[in-house]
């Protein structure tokens, strides 16, 4: 008992959750003196980390404004692997050095997304990364390798990781306004294209963007880049589908993501919609494109990956993955988030709450609560006046039913002066999704 009370974790609490946040100075490593034993020690660090998994598990219903998906079904069967150092170095299509690795599960992955997204096994290249970023940045790179003095044109709503691949291969960069739902904005881009006419355009098309989830037409923008007179060798198009990658295709009626369309490269993510213990993602492009390679005589492989030494269970945890939940389940999956998602809007704006959703996206925007710490504990991604609830698998019926019921209490707290009214978000997510006292006056 005496351990357990000395290195019980500290606690923060808030309204109804009695949840504990480990303190920093509970976690730091000590130094085991020569000729003791680590009995005691090691039950300290049993102790830390059961209580650390606690914390967790009472967490999960309430991680509901980032896009994780944290249901992980078969961990226990996934387990026994972590006692093997699997090092996935080099290219996934070249022999490895060791036997340590699983690149034939991490290929036969690729194989089941270039399917997907209609390409051939022989005229794509590709790799697992280590999440959604690098992802970006390898499309990106591809890019600039083929198009060296073309310039990159991203909306403002992309993710931060395209500017961030700006800034590391210093490419000229054309942000792009957006329109009020965060899709790109067209006249904006055509106006800029046909400016700089005289270099090649290197687009980013966000498949959901970060914030609103608004999709991109990647139609309307191959249409304008020809209507500028871009031929096809002269532009470079990298889809960035993060989180809608995995949806889209499994809803009729939504637009096809594919390699069918005079697209460079996708990347997706494997933690979000799919979900994986670990993050990481999928990073496909055409095969002629990876021409710059270089032979690294210390791994025997070619030097095409960004990251180089890559985690080889991942693979593997994405492979078990998609065997156990197929098209159907993915289908599935997409469906119930999408009605999810509806449910949660038609509360929000029945109860007079200002609310937005772009079809086929799992976010919903609405108002920004006002407390913070109501913020917190509902772990919600905020921007300005507006926050977000990414709908994701696991996400219940009864939990939104729970955060519904729980923000219409504070909002009678945070309103009860009459005094104090809703902002006006107009501006922010279009007039038609404001609920303020003057928009319902002309509504």
């Amino acid at each position: 008992m005496g351990i357990q009370k000395e290195f019980d974790l500290m606690a923060v609490s808030t309204k109804g959750d009695d949840t504990p946040l480990i303190l920093r100075k509970n976690l730091c490593v000590n130094v085991v003196e020569p000729n003791i034993k680590n009995e005691i020690s090691s039950q300290k660090l049993d102790i830390i980390l059961t209580q650390f998994m606690e914390i967790l598990s009472k967490r999960k219903k309430y991680h509901i404004g980032y896009p994780i998906n944290v249901c992980y079904e078969h961990h226990a069967t996934l387990a026994p692997l972590l006692q093997f150092h699997l090092n996935n170095c080099g290219d996934p299509f070249t022999q490895h050095p060791t036997d340590f690795h699983s690149k034939d599960f991490e290929v036969a992955v690729l194989d089941w997304f270039a399917q997907l997204w209609e390409i051939e096994k022989d005229e794509y290249w590709g790799y697992i990364t280590s999440g959604g970023t690098e992802g970006n940045l390898h499309g990106l790179l591809v890019g600039r390798e083929l198009l060296p003095s073309g310039i990159l044109y991203a909306s403002k709503d992309s993710h931060y990781s395209i500017f961030k691949a700006a800034r590391m291969y210093r490419m000229e960069l054309q942000t792009i306004n957006t329109l009020v739902n965060g899709e790109i904005d067209y006249e904006d881009l055509k106006s800029k294209l046909l400016v700089n006419k005289n270099k090649p355009a290197i687009i980013n098309i966000n498949i959901g963007t970060t914030f609103k989830g608004a999709i991109d037409d990647l139609d309307f923008v191959v249409q304008t880049l020809e209507n500028c007179g871009y031929s096809s060798d002269r532009y470079y198009i990298h889809c960035d589908a993060a989180l809608s990658g995995l949806i889209l295709p499994f809803i009729k009626h939504a637009k096809k993501i594919t390699f069918m369309k005079p697209i460079g490269s996708i990347s997706v993510s494997g933690h979000k919609f799919l979900g994986c213990p670990m993050p990481c993602g999928i990073q496909i492009t055409r095969k002629t494109y990876v021409s710059t390679l270089s032979k690294i005589e210390y791994i025997a492989s070619i030097d095409t990956t960004i990251s180089g030494s890559r985690y080889g269970l991942t693979p593997i945890f994405l492979w078990y993955y998609l065997n156990m939940k197929g098209h159907a389940g993915l289908q599935q999956d997409s469906i119930t988030c999408i009605e999810n998602a509806r449910y949660l809007k038609d509360k929000l704006v029945k109860a007079g709450i200002g609310a937005m959703l772009n079809e086929f996206s799992i976010i919903v925007v609405f108002e920004r609560p006002c407390d913070h710490k109501f913020i917190l504990r509902w772990q919600l991604c905020y921007l300005s006046g507006l926050a977000h609830i990414v709908v994701m698998p696991g996400i219940t019926r009864e939990i939104i039913n729970s955060f519904f019921n729980e923000l219409m209490q504070e909002r009678k707290r945070w309103f009860q002066d009459g005094k104090t009214k809703p902002p006006c978000l107009a501006d922010e997510f279009g007039s038609q999704n404001c609920m303020c006292s003057h928009n319902k006056m002309h509504n």
